[in-house]
């Protein structure tokens, strides 16, 4: 067992694949992720199973697609006793595993049923903002204890764009103390720590220390935006998100003036009606920072005590966030980059420094990779694939998925569409497509190399009918791939 890794897997909730410093973001400050990317492989490509928190958490704590496990939804009375999380499958391997911060794989509107899940450690804290059940919040108690009234401190927490808690009394603080603290136990075995933060979670609401970097966010490039978008996203009408009609996210100076901080709701699901795209990047992009310096405090007590000689570092989120970009903001049934493409960065004992990897991988690639770094053996129902061959240099291609796929199924319940919503998307690098299932004739297909922005949808092209029926009939042979045939089999019949 003392040959075997320990694992810190850090999972921000909501984070765009494109808010990190050293990977091509010149407008935010990140430099203890970009350490972390300095010595380890960072994979460009990594996509999402589903674009909703508890689906997709679903799927990367199984190393399953939502078909396989059926997590389908936010809101879910309890999580499936049949599905097997990887924390606990590494708890009977002999690891001792913690949990800091959010879970969430079943309804946490009051307190999370938790399931088989093998922390023995376990603080919750799904959202920093409130506290349904009394004492059932960790960090409200930490705050607590520290003197400090919760229910004052986020008395004013249903305005969507905000300062939040400074820094110290910050729900990123409070991860840091307590993984430090999992940490230093002492041990005989390796350790296993989940951190997952609700940050960069709307409401957006860093530190002002941190939004005064910004200040109103006019030195920042303003969101993904053409005016075709309001009507391409009239289309979608009835299409399941939060925000359901798309409006433009670039303010003249005078509508700056006059448009008013609407009140959202302390869950951080009501987006407003109209918004500055430039002030929300600067509150997200300084809510990022705040995490990141977080992180940073995690990363110099490994290196001070030497743990970090022996521990595998996963630094990834669940979802993106549409930002502004085509008009909308927060989550939903959309597949545009912004929301289905995330972080991935792997670092530790073994693995390449420095190497960023261009291949298509996903989300559920993390479970089965983890158990071949541990030396554990992968079981049959896990479907990701390991990045092992990729993060050791067993393997000089970045050639890994021909391509991804992410399924939406009635996922989300916070929106004002009661129109079902079924769909799905698949995506080789070049060729996006999404199909809507539930509606219809809907679909859209992009050219990433000719448009990597996507405000050019192909789906009705004349031009790309052939190419079009050709990625039809890979996507439908694509999302097939993705239901398992059951039980391992046995015998013959």
């Amino acid at each position: 067992m003392a040959t075997k890794p320990n694992i810190l897997w850090f999972c921000a909730d909501q984070m765009r694949y494109d808010t990190i410093a050293s990977l091509g973001n010149r407008e935010i400050s990140t430099p203890n992720i970009d350490r972390l990317v300095a010595s380890g492989t960072a994979f460009e490509n990594c996509y999402v199973q589903n674009q909703i928190c508890t689906p997709s958490r679903a799927s990367f704590l199984t190393g399953r697609y939502p078909a396989a496990h059926q997590v389908y939804r936010n809101g879910n009375k309890h999580f499936p006793a049949s599905e097997k999380l990887i924390t606990r499958t590494f708890a009977e391997e002999g690891y001792d595993c913690g949990l800091v911060g959010k879970l969430h794989l079943s309804t946490a509107a009051h307190l999370e049923v938790r399931p088989d899940d093998g922390y023995r450690h376990f603080e919750w804290c799904q959202n920093p903002s409130w506290e349904r059940v009394p004492q059932s919040n960790a960090y409200w108690n930490w705050l607590r204890n520290k003197g400090v009234d919760p229910a004052r401190l986020f008395a004013d927490a249903r305005q969507y764009l905000r300062a939040g808690p400074r820094p110290e009394l910050h729900q990123a603080s409070w991860m840091a103390e307590r993984a430090i603290s999992f940490i230093d136990e002492e041990r005989s075995c390796p350790w296993l720590l989940s951190l997952n933060p609700f940050d960069p979670h709307p409401p957006f609401d860093p530190p002002q220390k941190y939004l005064d970097r910004y200040g109103d966010g006019e030195r920042l490039s303003p969101p993904l935006f053409r005016q075709s978008d309001i009507e391409h996203q009239a289309r979608f009408f009835d299409v399941r998100t939060q925000k359901r009609v798309a409006v433009n996210p670039i303010l003249t100076a005078e509508e700056k003036r006059s448009l008013d901080i609407e009140e959202g709701d302390i869950r951080g699901s009501k987006p407003p009606e109209r918004f500055d795209g430039k002030r929300v990047k600067a509150a997200y992009y300084a809510m990022i920072e705040n995490l990141d310096a977080a992180f940073g405090r995690i990363l110099e007590h490994l290196e001070k005590t030497g743990a970090i000689d022996n521990t595998v570092i996963i630094f990834t989120s669940d979802h993106g966030e549409m930002l502004g970009d085509h008009g909308l903001i927060y989550k939903g049934c959309r597949f545009f980059e912004g929301l289905v493409r995330v972080p991935l960065i792997i670092a530790g004992k073994g693995v390449r420094k420095g190497h960023r990897s261009k291949a298509m991988v996903e989300t559920i690639d993390i479970a089965p990779t983890l158990l071949e770094l541990a030396g554990v053996d992968i079981p049959p129902a896990v479907q990701g694939k390991t990045l092992s061959p990729i993060l050791t240099g067993k393997s000089t291609s970045d050639a890994h998925k021909e391509c991804v796929a992410t399924d939406f199924n009635d996922s989300l319940g916070n929106s004002a569409v009661t129109h079902y919503t079924q769909a799905s998307m698949t995506c080789d690098g070049r060729y996006k497509l999404a199909v809507y299932h539930s509606h219809p004739g809907l679909g859209e297909l992009f050219d990433l190399h000719e448009d990597p922005h996507e405000f050019i949808c192909r789906w009705k092209d004349p031009a790309f009918a052939a190419l079009k029926s050709d990625l039809l009939a890979r996507h439908l042979d694509r999302m097939m791939g993705t239901i398992p045939a059951g039980p391992e089999r046995v015998a013959p019949a």
